[in-house]
Formats: C-alpha cells, sequence, structure tokens
C-alpha cells in the first residue's frame, strides 16, 4: 500500500516528499468536509482472486492421491532394483549437499544485504576472496568426483548383460545355479513371453520364479519400444532385428505391473502386464497348468497375434515353434522371407555372384505384402508374364527340384551350375563360415 497526502490544492502528494506531483486523486480520497492543512490517506488494497484461495487445497488433495501410489522404486522387490534404487538416493543426497546451502545461503544474503538494512556492511569495491573462492569451487568437486565414482561403479556392477552374482544381500548366487531364460517380444500393442526351457508363452502375463536368476532376451516386431517392471529392474529398450538382454531376479512374491515406456502408438498406454511372482513350486504349477491348455504359436498364429490390437486379454499358448524368436528377430516369420542374418552371411563373403540369383527373389520380399506384385527374378519377367500376371514367392526349391503349384506346368527355370549352386542360399546345406 502506498501512503498519500491530499494538500490544500486538491494535489497528491507522498507523505515523504509533501511535494506536488500533478496528478489527481484517487476517488477514494475525495471528501466533502473540510480539513486542515493535511490527511494522510491509504490506497485501497484489491481482493484477492478467488482462484488462488483454492490453490492449497487443490495442492493437498494431489498429495492425498499421490499416498495412494505404491512407490516400487523406492521399494523394489528385486536386488537389481534395489541396487539401483539405492543409486538414486545417494546421488540425491549428494547434490543435496549442495542444493540446500545455495538455496538457504540465497534467502540469507538477500535479507541480510536488503537495502533497509543499515547495520550490513557496503564494500563497492570488493571483488575478490581467496577464502570463499576455495569454499566456492573444492565442495562441489569433491561432491563431484565422489558423484562420478560411484556412477561409474553401479554402471559396471548393474550393467544389463552381466550375469547376476548374488541373489540378494548377503545371499550370493548358488554355484551351478540354473538361469531362466525368457523370450520377450514388444508387439502393437501387447507384449509376447516365450518360455524356450518351458516350452510354453503368453501375452500380457509374466510368471517368474523367485530367488533364481532369469536372463531376459528382448526385442521389438515394430517399432522401438522399453520393457520396464520397476519392482525387479531399469527398463530396457526393445528393438526391431536385434536383442537386448536384462539379468535380473525376483526375492518377493506377489503381483506386479510392468509396461511400455517408450511411447509406441496408439495403444501405448494400454501396452500394460502382469508380472506375477511365485516360490518355485507356484512356477511350476503355473507351467503345468499352462502346458495343459490349448494353443500352439507357431508362424502362422504369430503373424496373426502380430496384428495391432489395443487391449489384449491374457491368454497362453500350450506349446511354441521351437525357433520362432530367432526368426522374429531375424524379420522372417513369414515363408519365403530371406532372414537378416542370413543377408549379412551373403555381405560378409562379398555377395553370391550368379549363383545368387535364387536369393534375390527373398531379397524383394516386404512384410506388408508387396511381394504380391514384384516379380520373382526382373530378368526373367517377360517369360512369366506368358501366364502369370503377377509372380510372388511362396516357397524356393532346390535346383534341379520340380517346382510345385502354380509354377510346375510353366518352362524350368535354368538351375545354376553345381559349383554355383554350393554358394547358393536355395540349397539346403550347413551355415555360412
Amino acid at each position: 500500500m502506498q501512503e498519500l497526502c491530499i494538500d490544500d490544492n486538491q494535489k497528491c502528494v507522498t507523505k515523504k516528499s509533501r511535494k506536488n506531483d500533478g496528478t489527481k486523486c484517487p476517488i477514494a480520497v475525495q471528501h466533502n468536509q473540510p480539513y486542515a492543512g493535511s490527511m494522510s490517506l491509504k490506497t485501497r488494497t484489491p481482493p484477492r482472486p478467488f482462484g488462488r484461495s483454492l490453490r492449497p487445497l487443490a495442492a493437498l488433495a494431489l498429495l492425498v492421491g499421490l499416498s495412494a501410489c505404491h512407490a516400487n522404486i523406492f521399494d523394489p522387490a528385486g536386488d537389481i532394483a534395489q541396487r539401483q534404487a539405492h543409486l538414486v538416493l545417494l546421488s540425491t543426497w549428494l547434490m543435496l549437499l549442495i542444493i540446500v546451502p545455495v538455496m538457504v545461503l540465497t534467502v540469507l544474503f538477500a535479507w541480510r544485504y536488503r537495502a533497509t538494512n543499515e547495520d550490513a556492511t557496503y564494500d563497492p569495491e570488493w571483488h575478490h576472496s581467496t577464502q570463499l573462492e576455495l569454499v566456492i569451487w573444492s565442495a562441489p568437486l569433491a561432491i563431484i568426483i565422489a558423484l562420478g565414482s560411484v556412477t561409474w561403479l553401479y554402471t559396471h556392477t548393474l550393467d544389463p548383460f552381466r550375469p547376476l552374482d548374488r541373489i540378494s544381500e548377503g545371499k550370493p548366487l548358488a554355484a551351478g545355479a540354473k538361469v531362466l531364460d525368457i523370450d520377450v517380444v514388444a508387439l502393437d500393442w501387447k507384449w509376447l513371453f516365450i518360455y524356450p526351457e518351458q516350452g510354453v508363452a503368453s501375452v500380457n502375463e509374466l510368471a517368474l520364479p523367485t530367488d533364481r536368476p532369469i536372463r531376459f532376451h528382448i526385442t521389438s516386431a515394430s517399432v522401438m519400444n522399453s520393457f520396464y517392471i520397476p519392482a525387479l529392474a531399469g527398463q530396457i529398450y526393445a528393438m526391431p532385428g536385434m536383442t537386448s538382454e536384462l539379468n535380473a531376479v525376483l526375492n518377493k512374491p506377489g503381483t506386479y505391473v510392468g509396461f511400455s515406456a517408450n511411447y509406441s502408438g496408439a495403444g501405448f498406454s494400454q501396452m500394460h502386464f502382469k508380472t506375477l511372482g511365485y516360490d518355485q513350486s507356484g512356477f511350476d504349477s503355473w507351467v503345468k497348468t499352462t502346458r495343459a491348455g490349448s494353443g500352439n504359436l507357431d508362424a502362422n498364429t504369430y503373424l496373426t497375434l502380430e496384428a495391432p490390437s489395443i487391449a489384449e486379454p491374457v491368454h497362453h499358448y500350450a506349446s511354441v515353434q521351437a525357433d520362432l524368436f530367432d526368426k522374429i528377430v531375424n524379420l522372417c516369420v513369414r515363408s519365403g522371407k530371406m532372414c537378416q542374418n542370413q543377408m549379412a552371411a551373403i555381405d560378409a563373403r562379398g555377395g553370391a555372384g550368379k549363383a545368387g540369383l535364387f536369393n534375390v527373389a527373398q531379397l524383394s520380399y516386404d512384410k506388408f505384402g508387396r511381394e504380391s506384385v514384384s516379380p520373382v527374378l526382373p530378368s526373367q519377367q517377360a517369360a512369366l508374364n506368358a501366364s502369370l500376371t503377377k509372380a510372388f514367392v511362396r516357397a524356393m526349391c532346390a535346383p534341379g527340384q520340380e517346382a510345385k503349384g502354380v509354377l510346375a506346368a510353366k518352362p524350368p527355370i535354368k538351375a545354376p551350375l553345381k559349383a554355383e549352386a554350393d554358394l547358393s542360399l536355395a540349397t539346403p546345406r550347413s551355415p555360412l563360415s
């Protein structure tokens, strides 16, 4: 509030200066009664907006709502997540050693050296203090060194590709402990879990035994995604055409939430799955129940499952095609497509020359159906146009083998010489060396 006075000429002046500022007085200070000399008045403060009074209540409601959330990050059920939480808390405390004093000193200096404090020392020529410089630089430097050392140590200790060396604090991993391998596939918009040792699979449900080392092999069949179970370990990215790995262990039975932590499209917000923690007998019972069910996850079933869907219900498969995960990783589940590792093998050998003509047909494959409009071999399109309007790969034949189906009655394609056939991936043979 500003204190004003009214002089004999009905002009507003400040009480301190008592000088006419040439402005008219607010309506609030106009009076009809006579006065002597001058009178002291104060301007009115506008009323406080109604919305501002609700802000504390809104903040309190938010805190009450958040109190119902279970912070799995700081109360994990797995040893890896426990150590990651310890690293987060330790790093936070180290940073607070600088942040808190700086915030306190900022308020202290602003109060001590305010304009109205005549007791504070005013020294406009001051520009340097050796003691102050030592404090300013030595404390942050020491914290940075400590924080960097701790981070470096934990980064290597908690490397997701590194096999576990303990089950929990004070409980080392027993010699000969068997690791449970689980293949994880991020689909649109659901999760597929394959248990190669048990020969079963599940969608949007992950069952884990407690106190047993687990090794996840993670990939994606679509866009880049992120596999995250806060109670178990940190998030690991899932990318098509390659695998990531996560070694972890679950120490407490229970039901935990897993989800995608990387935006991947329309169904991202519902890309959740349940993580069920059992003791070993409970896990064996889950596997037995799944095997007793129905459903075979082969290539054709997988291609149907791969189609985008939102809020996919939990379901299980009693059996799984043995090489399905490898085909998913190498992007060759659909019949007729050359696998990515086969392409890499050909490139490593500098190509296959003329003997690789049969491979060109597979290379023309497209995941979304373009094989139905692309010729098998462009150089032989003229010979096929007589009877075919569309040529596409459905299966590959070994040189000299009679083709079946639509090509059986057509002029045979000249097979390569034996020496060339040895270089062709169209001929069944041992892996390329």
